[in-house]
């Protein structure tokens, strides 16, 4: 496996490129017509909400924009994960905070104010689930059933891999392009076993078939950058997984016991260190995993970093 060097500088993912920028509103005016079945055609109507600095458990925010009192937040994830419900629930506290403090609503008074609607939508494009669409709730979370407290919040998860949802996919051709774009990285990643060639196949083979053709000529370098990036956390993240599996991690996290969670916190930070993840990111990875704070998760990384 060649070593790829992870551009953690770059906070942009592909889906966001292609979505999340004022130049690109067309595209995330297309997407929102596919999704809610409607036809608006002006995408300076669109107001982008995404909030750079609102990072939850490193959960990269993609796109979130207000259209016609719709508040909809719009997430790529190629890995599943069923806590996206509580994750998109403290997203969008926050931009309700934003839009109550812009606007200057009294939540305090007597008059009932109105927000916009929400919507959250997850588009997964991973390899270990097998679905269309899924509706994840935040209540399955709940320690007491549901109807104790009367509250729910989901998550609509659609399947964007090519074969899945033809008809969304058909109705935003750059989703479709986007999906076919991911195919191939995969297909000429598992073939030859290098992200950079990987990568360099890829976007010539689109360019020259007209998929994001147009797109990738100009933002060739960036599209480059991206891949690398999130390819490789992709294979660090895999590894770790199948890394805590071997070694009991999740059973000694669940069941609290001191000694399995350090054997397994050691096997972590050794397997980290093996895949040529910098220091730095291994303290970020302990502290996240781990729930530690800074001190102590940079201690661990010192006591086992060989």
């Amino acid at each position: 496996m060649s070593e790829v060097m992870i551009n953690r500088e770059h906070k942009d993912r592909l889906f966001r490129l292609l979505f999340g920028h004022d130049k690109n509103k067309i595209n995330l005016l297309s997407l929102y017509n596919a999704i809610n079945h409607t036809n608006y055609v002006n995408p300076e109507e669109l107001e982008i909400t995404t909030m750079d600095d609102c990072i939850y458990m490193k959960m990269k925010n993609d796109v979130s924009v207000l259209l016609y009192q719709v508040l909809a937040l719009y997430e790529q994830q190629s890995s599943w994960n069923p806590n996206m419900p509580l994750r998109g629930f403290f997203y969008f506290s926050h931009l309700y905070e934003k839009y109550i403090a812009v606007h200057e609503l009294n939540i305090y008074g007597k008059k009932l104010i109105k927000i916009p609607t929400p919507q959250y939508i997850v588009f997964y494009n991973g390899t270990d689930m097998e679905f269309d669409e899924e509706t994840l709730r935040l209540s399955d979370a709940f320690d007491n059933p549901v109807d104790i407290g009367g509250f729910e919040w989901t998550a609509t998860v659609k399947n964007i891999n090519l074969g899945h949802n033809s008809e969304l996919l058909e109705s935003c051709i750059v989703l479709k392009q986007y999906a076919q774009f991911v195919d191939k990285i995969r297909c000429y990643r598992r073939e030859l076993d290098d992200i950079k060639k990987a990568a360099d196949i890829t976007i010539q083979e689109c360019i020259k078939e007209g998929i994001l053709a147009e797109f990738l000529i100009a933002h060739r370098a960036e599209v480059y950058d991206v891949i690398l990036t999130e390819y490789d956390e992709e294979f660090v993240m895999n590894a770790l997984r199948e890394e805590c599996r071997e070694e009991g991690l999740a059973e000694g996290r669940v069941e609290g016991r001191a000694e399995e969670r350090e054997v397994g916190l050691r096997n972590l930070i050794e397997t980290i260190q093996e895949l040529k993840v910098s220091k730095e990111d291994a303290v970020q990875k302990v502290q996240i995993r781990y729930q530690l704070n800074r001190q102590d998760a940079e201690d661990k990384v010192e006591q086992y970093w060989k």
